[in-house]
């Protein structure tokens, strides 16, 4: 495993972290985050809507009868489209931390956002709750605009409170064509990347694998419908191709450059990796050998062609 320490939180994360959004029986669970451990994995993103609170039950029941809470990094997020207001960001926080038997998660992100409501009654009420202790020491926006995400840090910059400071977008290799869900922002854009690594904010990218677009993709099989709808194009097709070429020469599956591609960014980044069985995880853990150059890195994405 590799890790990297991020301002707010004491204790170093695994660059891969393990997603809980689809454990919902112990005994499954334990085999996953048993094995994730084993290897050096120590971050979990959790969140109030996953299997409506069963995962977050089953993560906890986990995690007491392992006695491992002081090891780990607990990433909660909450507060989602139809409930993405400060009062039910606090309900569900409360909940959160009831199902999971413990008294703070690590890191905070509100898993949506609504732009209906002043971004600074947000920032004030996160800032409640990481005054409290409830939020450890880091809290951000999953699928916030950039624009909003920078309109949060100044207001707290303006009231010298706490900023927002990680954040939990999309980023793949295949760019996202049309959301797997409602109010869901990728990081993609040319603009977002380039925030990200001038300020060096950490990114905790959901589906960075294009789930599964580099395993089972292919131009004529339209046998998954939200695979097609989300993640089919000509260019992610191209992004494909290079990545079997790339990957053929590294010694390596093409998942393998997709992911290695996420984890080689100008910035902090943490990808979420959503593992059904040990052998999941495993391949997953293989990218982290793989190194690409920056080149490599603009040539996948088609970027060095664009500079032609």
């Amino acid at each position: 495993m590799i890790y990297q320490s991020i301002s707010g939180l004491e204790k170093p994360l695994s660059r891969l972290v393990m997603g809980v959004d689809n454990q919902t029986t112990l005994e499954q669970a334990a085999r996953i985050f048993d094995d994730y451990l084993e290897r050096g994995g120590n971050v979990f993103d959790t969140a109030y809507t996953y299997g409506k609170g069963v995962c977050e039950a089953v993560f906890g029941e986990w995690l007491e009868s392992r006695g491992v809470r002081q090891k780990v990094v607990i990433i909660g997020k909450g507060a989602h489209t139809p409930y993405c207001n400060p009062e039910a960001l606090s309900t569900q926080l409360l909940e959160s931390l009831e199902r999971q038997r413990v008294s703070h998660v690590d890191l905070y992100f509100m898993h949506r956002d609504n732009p209906e409501i002043p971004v600074g009654e947000f920032v004030e009420v996160l800032n409640e709750h990481a005054q409290a202790g409830r939020i450890g020491g880091v809290f951000g926006g999953s699928n916030w605009s950039l624009e909003r995400v920078q309109a949060a840090n100044e207001y707290a910059a303006s009231k010298g409170l706490q900023g927002f400071g990680a954040v939990s977008n999309n980023l793949s290799l295949a760019r996202m064509v049309e959301p797997p869900w409602d109010g869901c922002i990728s990081s993609k854009d040319a603009e977002f990347r380039s925030w990200l690594e001038a300020t060096q904010t950490p990114l905790f990218p959901w589906s960075s694998q294009a789930r599964g677009f580099f395993t089972r993709a292919a131009p004529d099989d339209y046998s998954d419908p939200e695979l097609v709808r989300s993640w089919y194009s000509e260019d992610n097709f191209q992004r494909l191709n290079r990545a079997r070429k790339l990957a053929a020469d590294k010694g390596v599956e093409p998942i393998h450059i997709a992911l290695a591609y996420v984890l080689n960014q100008p910035f902090p980044t943490f990808p979420l990796i959503g593992p059904r069985s040990t052998e999941e995880t495993a391949s997953s853990f293989r990218a982290l050998a793989v190194s690409l150059s920056p080149d490599e890195a603009r040539w996948l994405n088609l970027e060095a062609d664009q500079l032609n």
